[in-house]
């Protein structure tokens, strides 16, 4: 799949301070998940895309298109769902929704058509008459949303998308944004602090710390390695068992208790049991007083990232806590 974004040394200063630092990042997915702390750089990156803040070294390529030099291009290809509100309190739904297919370059007859079209999408359709001011937190998100996809865009920007949102209001936020991935003809990139949001619908991770790339993540990679992951606590034994563990091709890293026992975090390759692990220990008189277990996630993802070194490179997710 063609690139949806290259990041290609991107540096952005604002106020004599660098907010992004170097990003160098090749992103492919249908959806690309924008992930760091507070503080990280996941809207400057998204403003410096669209073009609000210009690169003060480096640059960036969205859909092909660079955008120092073809900034107008990649601002017609993109829907942008900002993070605060920017409605027009005393306008109706529709109107507002009108006016930004307009702004985005869409006859006004073909603006008012896509606008009632982007309301029932969203499912807003009962409410676009109202005045935007009238809308509870939800429906404002919701009319965010269909101002972003009013005008059909190839790139769908996404900042915090279910902020403030309850659950209900939040899960149909978010099988709104998959419905869009899912259709094909836009891809999605996706800011959040919620993990949780990130997973459902992202299948690329993007993880800023710092202002720089902590880490770049293939979800769909990962979950098809489906590794397992074993948290152990062992006593006893001829201290040949983390040998033979490792031996089966086992990821292992060990921790000495002050009890005199180890504590053990392992990952499994494909094809070996958990059984074999007992009978291991049996063979060398280890007793395994606790074992936990668990699949890979975005918070193991996420968490190696911010304990390890910037740079970019996918951290293994069974280091020390």
């Amino acid at each position: 799949m063609a690139p949806v974004i290259e990041l290609c040394d991107l540096t952005v200063r604002l106020s004599g301070r660098t907010v992004l630092d170097r990003l160098n990042a090749t992103l492919t997915g249908r959806a690309v998940g924008l992930l760091g702390p507070n503080g990280a750089g996941k809207s400057t990156l998204l403003n410096a895309l669209l073009g609000f803040h210009r690169p003060s070294a480096g640059t960036a390529h969205v859909l092909g298109h660079d955008i120092r030099q073809q900034g107008g291009v990649v601002r017609g290809l993109i829907g942008y769902m900002p993070e605060n509100d920017a409605g027009i309190a005393q306008l109706p739904g529709v109107r507002f929704v009108r006016l930004m297919g307009e702004l985005s370059g869409l006859p006004s007859d073909v603006a008012l058509e896509r606008a009632h079209e982007a309301f029932f999408a969203v499912g807003l359709g009962e409410a676009r008459y109202r005045k935007l001011g009238t809308y509870s937190l939800g429906m404002k998100q919701l009319a965010k949303l269909a101002q972003a996809i009013v005008h059909g865009p190839r790139l769908l920007l996404l900042d915090e998308p279910t902020n403030g949102l309850d659950p209900a209001a939040r899960e149909r936020m978010l099988r709104l944004v998959r419905e869009i991935r899912d259709a094909g003809g836009t891809r999605i990139v996706l800011s959040s602090h919620l993990l949780h949001d990130v997973e459902e619908c992202c299948d690329e991770v993007l993880i800023l710390k710092e202002g720089r790339v902590a880490a770049v993540c293939d979800l769909e990679a990962e979950r098809r390695t489906n590794r397992k992951f074993l948290d152990l606590e062992t006593a006893g034994g001829n201290g040949g068992f983390v040998e033979a563990v490792t031996g089966l091709g086992c990821e292992c890293a060990v921790f000495d208790r002050a009890d005199g026992g180890r504590r053990l975090k392992l990952v499994l390759p494909e094809g070996v049991e958990i059984r074999t692990l007992f009978r291991i220990a049996a063979e060398r008189d280890v007793e395994i007083r606790r074992l936990s277990y668990r699949r890979d996630s975005l918070e193991d993802i996420f968490l190696s990232a911010m304990r390890g070194g910037l740079g970019g490179e996918r951290t293994a997710a069974v280091g020390g806590q």
